[in-house]
């Protein structure tokens, strides 16, 4: 399946994760101007693209005519003010320009000394350093990670080591992969020292390491600080000294400097508004605070491909730097996803190739950097905001210069039995992006999966592992330690599934005092398994109970799912009481109080031509209005035969009926949900 779902957020997306100076048409169009280096090139917008070169890049001129109405094009869809673009092959800089303006208020073009935040691309240099030092026998990528962290300890409940090699491929199996990623405008001016940092924001390992992929930017961080506490440099100051000086990177820095600050191109949203610069804390951000130009991160590209040689210098053995080209971990044997650093999302858009690739965001800034290193061959490019623009750019490129050589084959399915099927159905929790949950069940023949963001699809088995959704999307499958289906992963380009393997969630015994026919039994049962609500003691539920406002918010916030930046947690806990007169966490919750809280994160579609009978406070109508209008609803809400619903607004929330209103919110994969 192509790129095609301009609805697709970047899969490197949560970071340590658009004047257009080119305006073009693909067809008979007029002429366009890009701003290159230093001059403005006039071209004519031709009817398509070129046809398909199949040995790459080789041709200047026929790389940047294909690459500049592309740019144009791209850069008019996705509001993108500024781009470099860099193209390496066989040892050479083919192409290091750039278009549109770094700033557009001053209109000042990009070129390639225009420095751009390259977000999660970092981690490729982190990965680079911690090869260095096994070069160099300090670190070994099996032993356990304490022994190079200097008495730092990780809690971790699994009682396998996690060790150098699970970090850089991102299978450390920590519970909170984000815990550490703090990005802000208050952080640029300050100095947070990394261990510091880390004693106080430290997940568990509660996975058996190398067991699942999450993408995860406490690793990358806790890497960087091995690199730290092994080389006894500070992190920023080992990279310049190892990396940066002997590639002669001489524009690129971990830490903001005042001359690199005065090049760095501006932060713009999707919409072209203007965003403050945000940094990092900890002030070394190994998971994504690197900063570069095009010219800079040409000769990183070429000693990525000249076996970790620049000139006279060899940074890294030829064999560290094949581990960084390889794929160690998969979905499934056809489904890589990391090597040690780098990653390879969307295998479909590799059209057959080799393909390594690492992108990144932050606030206003976007980045990716790609090598077929079989064709030694390269790309990278920065922009100012926060698009999928890149994605585009990749797959054009791959078509037009490593385009399939031969179609893949059909799978050919089997049939899955009701009892065969028994082992892969139940509820699935992604291991980075918690608020995604997946029902895995077997109806009419086939197995099938629905949850909140890609809707309902039916499978087809290939093998025991590997299922296929009608749209050819590739679901895989993953047995734990103790030899159980445990971990699924999701292909499609659709939402945020690819950002992790998602985790079979264990059913708990039900609640004593629930009985089996109750019409809660099953949202109380969904959020139990998913560990968002416990019992009172002694398998005890009291589904008839009340609960604080407080009680509430802590249950809505997990439930929510969006939690895992402990800046969003934040700001989810201040936006979710908005409109709410004198909220106080020890008040008991009423129904309307509630159903405001959960409009506040949910934002449903209000339907204002539902009647509500009964009374409801002004403040609470339109969440109400909301919830009742799509199906939010608990089992004992009906609509009256006037057409009007009584929602019980000003009632106190009862146990039972959060549990209902919740899993409605934000378990369904469809909304609205018939209200009866």
């Amino acid at each position: 399946m192509k790129w095609n779902n301009p609805k697709l957020k970047k899969a490197c997306l949560f970071v340590t994760t658009g004047a257009l100076a080119a305006v073009a048409l693909l067809g008979n169009g007029p002429l366009i101007t890009v701003a290159s280096n230093t001059t403005t090139n006039t071209i004519t917008s031709p009817a398509g693209l070129s046809a398909p070169v199949r040995n790459g890049p080789e041709d200047v001129q026929e790389l940047l005519t294909f690459a500049d109405p592309l740019f144009a094009d791209k850069m008019k869809k996705f509001n993108v003010a500024g781009s470099n673009f860099v193209v390496v092959k066989d040892g050479k800089v083919l192409v290091s320009k750039g278009y549109g303006y770094a700033d557009k208020k001053k209109q000042i073009p990009v070129d390639s000394q225009t420095v751009f935040q390259i977000a999660s691309i970092s981690k490729t240099f982190t990965a680079l350093a911690a090869m260095q030092l096994v070069d160099q026998g300090k670190i070994q990528l099996d032993h356990n990670i304490e022994e190079y962290l200097g008495g730092l300890k990780i809690p971790n409940k699994t009682g396998k080591p996690l060790t150098m090699f699970d970090l850089l491929t991102y299978t450390s199996g920590v519970d909170k992969p984000d815990i550490t990623t703090y990005v802000s405008p208050e952080y640029v001016k300050q100095d947070i020292p990394t261990r510091e940092f880390l004693e106080k924001h430290m997940p568990t390992v509660v996975r058996p390491p190398g067991e699942a992929y999450t993408y995860d930017n406490f690793a990358f961080l806790l890497a960087g600080y091995a690199v730290e506490n092994m080389s006894g440099m500070r992190y920023d100051q080992y990279m310049k000294k190892n990396i940066f000086e002997p590639l002669g990177m001489k524009s690129t820095s971990v830490r903001f400097t005042p001359e690199l600050l005065a090049r760095l191109a501006s932060h713009y949203s999707p919409a072209g508004e203007f965003q403050p610069l945000s940094g990092h804390a900890p002030t070394d951000g190994p998971q994504g605070s690197i900063l570069s130009t095009g010219e800079d991160m040409a000769q990183y590209l070429l000693m990525q491909l000249q076996n970790g040689r620049a000139g006279d210098k060899q940074l890294v053995s030829p064999q560290s730097l094949k581990q960084m080209h390889t794929y160690q971990t998969f979905a499934e044997a056809s489904i890589p996803i990391a090597t040690v650093g780098f990653e390879g999302y969307y295998k479909e858009l590799m059209n057959g190739h080799h393909v390594v690739l690492k992108g990144g965001n932050m606030p206003g800034h976007s980045s990716l950097m790609v090598l077929i290193p079989e064709h030694n061959t390269g790309f990278y490019m920065s922009y100012n905001n926060d698009t999928n623009m890149s994605l585009e750019i990749y797959e054009a490129f791959m078509d037009h210069y490593f385009p399939e050589t031969e179609a893949s084959p059909q799978p050919a399915f089997v049939e899955l039995s009701k009892e065969e099927a028994k082992p892969y159905t139940g509820i699935y929790q992604n291991t980075r992006a918690f608020s995604i949950r997946t029902q895995f069940a077997y109806e009419n023949g086939h197995l099938t999966m629905e949850d909140s963001t890609t809707g309902k699809h039916t499978l087809q088995k290939i093998n025991a592992l590997l299922f296929q959704d009608e749209l050819g999307n590739k679901v895989s499958f993953k047995k734990g330690a103790a030899g159980q289906i445990q971990y699924f992963y999701y292909t499609s380009p659709v939402g945020l599934g690819v950002v992790a393997e998602s985790q079979k969630m264990e059913s708990k015994p039900p609640f004593a005092d629930v009985p089996s026919n109750s019409k809660f039994r099953t949202h109380i049962d969904h959020l139990q398994t998913l560990g968002l609500i416990q019992g009172i003691g002694g398998n005890r539920f009291d589904p008839k109970g009340t609960m604080t406002q407080g009680q509430f918010a802590d249950l809505l916030i997990p439930a929510h799912g969006w939690n895992i930046f402990p800046v969003a947690a934040k700001a989810n806990q201040q936006q979710m009481i908005q409109g709410i007169p004198g909220y106080h966490r020890s008040k008991p919750i009423t129904r309307q109080v509630a159903a405001v809280m959960i409009q506040n994160l949910r934002q449903l579609n209000v339907d204002t031509k539902v009647t509500l009978s009964g009374s409801t406070d002004a403040w609470a109508v339109e969440a109400v209005q909301a919830l009742v209008g799509n199906g939010v609803v608990d089992p004992d809400t009906r609509v009256q035969q006037d057409g009007s619903v009584h929602f019980r607004s000003k009632q106190l929330l009862l146990r039972q009926e959060a549990c209902a209103l919740l899993d409605k919110a934000f378990n369904y994969y469809a909304l609205p949900i018939a209200l009866k």
